[in-house]
């Protein structure tokens, strides 16, 4: 390799950094609180304190990868139409700093290295990673066709509950689905705050979403969607036989949807982007929850 070639490598490596959004870690937080979760969950019903090291590195590394994973097929998947987006119109494919094919060859490096993370596992985990990759490649491609993108992020993102629980138990709890459905609920919520951002742009240029199926209902089913979450993470307190800092973690994620719904009264852009952003401490507090309870049984 010549010393041109080096230097051109080393010249774009700030557009490959933000084609994987390492630039922006909140999607990963998003994704790696409730892999958390199901990983202490999983660690206390075998009365563990907390998980085993080396399943906690291997997930942890894993969501890094697979978000930005996730992130670059995305981008290859909006080249056409983030130009026309103010929001995405810097990013590299846009800009041409990073080509498709190059754009193709990061995405099937990243999920190759996942996927050898996951190869240190157990069989059970490695056969639910195969879900979990056709989940990834198939939502960017999702809001050509349904109003639902969102729902398959949220069956993307809460995919590494149930691997999270079956590489620390080698098995799957029927109640751990609850807490699958939990997080599905929690990301349509939050996703479609983050689309509202984009809303009259998408419009224009047909890109669906849940924030234009809800229309002017928006609040309302994100509030329901929100209440729903509240609902379900009861229902896991009581499945997994959690304490009171636990049910203490649940009022301040319910306090913070609240405010959440209270930062998009006005359905102002910036607004909804905080109150997107603001769910990384609700994922935060309750993964000190269920922490919490582990540590005091």
């Amino acid at each position: 390799m010549s010393a041109t070639t080096i230097d051109n490598i080393r010249q774009r490596l700030p557009a490959f950094w933000q084609l994987m959004r390492f630039d922006r870690p909140i999607g990963t937080l998003l994704l790696l609180w409730p892999t958390l979760w199901a990983l202490w969950l999983a660690a206390g019903s075998q009365g563990k304190v907390m998980p085993d090291w080396d399943v906690l590195v291997i997930f942890t590394l894993g969501v890094i990868l697979m978000r930005a994973a996730g992130c670059v097929i995305n981008d290859f998947a909006d080249r056409k139409v983030d130009g026309h987006v103010e929001r995405t119109q810097g990013r590299p494919l846009v800009q041409g700093t990073v080509t498709s094919k190059e754009a193709v060859a990061l995405f099937m490096g990243l999920c190759l290295v996942a996927f050898v993370l996951v190869l240190m596992t157990n069989t059970l985990t490695v056969q639910l990673a195969f879900g979990g990759v056709a989940l990834a490649f198939c939502y960017p491609f999702m809001k050509r066709y349904t109003h639902l993108p969102q729902v398959v992020l949220g069956a993307a993102f809460a995919w590494s509950i149930p691997m999270a629980f079956a590489a620390q138990t080698n098995e799957l709890s029927p109640h751990i689905w609850l807490v699958y459905v939990a997080v599905v609920l929690w990301t349509v919520a939050y996703d479609t705050f983050y689309a509202m951002v984009d809303r009259n742009d998408d419009l224009k240029i047909g890109v669906k979403s849940t924030a234009i199926l809800f229309g002017e209902q928006d609040r309302l089913i994100t509030g329901v969607l929100q209440g729903m979450v509240i609902v379900a993470m009861l229902m896991v307190g009581q499945r997994f036989e959690l304490g009171q800092g636990y049910y203490a973690s649940l009022i301040l994620a319910a306090s913070l949807f609240v405010y959440q719904q209270y930062l998009i009264r006005y359905r102002q852009r910036q607004a909804c982007f905080s109150a997107f952003l603001n769910n990384n401490w609700v994922g935060a507090i309750v993964f000190m929850g269920i922490a919490l309870d582990a540590l005091i049984r």
